[in-house]
């Protein structure tokens, strides 16, 4: 992991945690499953998962796009980075708020 992911991620993962109470975050092995994202985030009913990018055009590793599509397709995913992160907490307080209206 380069450099600045290595300190982006925890600022996700503590923004996370400030935004989502309650809320668990856990970093995911890459070595268990090559190209699963980096954070698992487990939400009331629901559960999402992001990978972390330190800027927007920074390489993907092999089957990074396919974890992150076939997550997506099964709860929420998305590739995380600062150009982007307001965008994404957006997309995920839409998601977790829908799980609220039971």
């Amino acid at each position: 992991m380069a450099k600045l992911e290595r300190k982006y991620q925890p600022k996700v993962k503590k923004r996370l945690e400030t935004e989502f109470p309650g809320c668990i975050v856990m970093k995911n092995d890459p070595r268990q499953i090559q190209g699963i994202p980096d954070l698992l985030i487990l939400h009331k009913d629901k559960w999402a998962m992001l990978e972390t990018k330190r800027e927007e055009n920074a390489s993907k590793r092999v089957n990074q796009d396919y974890y992150v599509n076939k997550i997506d397709s099964m709860a929420f995913s998305r590739f995380i980075n600062p150009e982007n992160e307001e965008e994404v907490f957006n997309e995920l307080k839409v998601y977790f708020q829908w799980s609220l209206k039971s």
